[in-house]
């Protein structure tokens, strides 16, 4: 039966406590998790946070990093999604600075995945922000990567070779095509090649109080490609425990702890609606919303006249 529990037992398939990231893996045996997908904070400034100097920013990061290595299974992977450090109006960004970190410790990078999304912050000095990056890291060659499990729809599956050896044999794999490292989920398949998915704001159906959510969709396709069933898939940073609801869709062994005793009572409540089929979020693959008709997508009637008498 499964449960949310306070303490971490190595049976236990979903453990969601309030703790410090560093300390509650500390607890975690080594070699044990087969997946650690998360989203640090990004050290600007929100309620969860403490802002401080970049490099002290870092260095705390590290020293987690070096304890999620030591958990990681040999065949595991490290998804670390992140965005950038602004200061002052200059931009860091912090996917690279923290690939020398991973990369120092012996950790090797298979993929810079691009998440793009259509909603965030104006920016007036600089182009506004519209994606963020994840760094899909392995501990070694030896890794779990099930293709099979996220393939895409194929452009043309009916295309055949046309000469040589293989001539009239299908050229594609009929199953469908590796995806990129560019994904866009806005149709029904998976079918491009963008990771365009929504980032949680007010109309989001997975809305909660948190500042910076994690949608589920995000988490899915890496735990299924990443993982087998009833691996660990650990968040340190878990949030409303979104990482651990797309562990659990998928029959995984879901650990995740946070700081904050309030996003720990919502991701409890989530998951127990997850378990118990209520929990409403957005399905892989629903396509982008295009808006038509509504006031807001259209030009204000008094803009339009002004514009015509300029």
């Amino acid at each position: 039966m499964k449960s949310v529990d306070n303490k971490y037992k190595p049976s236990s398939i979903i453990v969601l406590e309030k703790n410090d990231s560093l300390e509650f893996t500390k607890k975690l045996p080594s070699n044990s998790v087969e997946l650690i997908i998360t989203s640090p904070p990004y050290n600007i400034g929100k309620s969860y946070e403490t802002r401080v100097s970049i490099q002290e920013y870092l260095k705390t990061q590290e020293k987690l990093i070096k304890e999620l290595i030591r958990v990681l299974s040999p065949t595991g992977s490290i998804c670390w999604q992140v965005g950038n450090y602004i200061d002052k109006g200059e931009v860091f960004p912090l996917d690279i600075y923290y690939y020398e970190i991973f990369k120092d410790l012996g950790m090797k990078l298979r993929n810079r995945m691009i998440w793009h999304f259509g909603h965030g912050l104006h920016a007036s000095k600089r182009f506004s922000g519209r994606y963020e990056t994840i760094l899909w890291f392995t501990k070694s060659d030896n890794y779990t990567f099930n293709l099979d499990s996220v393939r895409i729809p194929s452009k043309y599956p009916g295309k055949k070779h046309y000469k040589g050896h293989k001539k009239g044999q299908l050229s594609g794999n009929p199953n469908g095509k590796n995806p990129s490292d560019f994904w866009e989920f806005m149709s029904n398949e998976w079918a491009s090649e963008c990771w365009e998915i929504p980032n949680v704001k007010s109309n989001h159906p997975e809305k909660t109080p948190h500042p910076c959510q994690f949608p589920v969709e995000l988490v899915e396709r890496c735990v299924l490609a990443l993982t087998n069933e009833n691996d660990i898939v650990y968040d340190p940073y878990a949030g409303v425990a979104s990482s651990l609801i797309a562990a659990v869709r998928h029959n995984r062994k879901a650990f995740g702890v946070d700081k904050i005793q309030e996003y720990i009572n919502i991701g409890k409540e989530r998951i127990k609606a997850e378990l118990d089929g209520k929990l409403k979020t957005r399905k892989i693959g629903t396509p982008i919303h295009t808006p038509k008709n509504e006031t807001a997508a259209k030009f204000p009637i008094e803009w339009i006249k002004e514009k015509r008498t300029a």
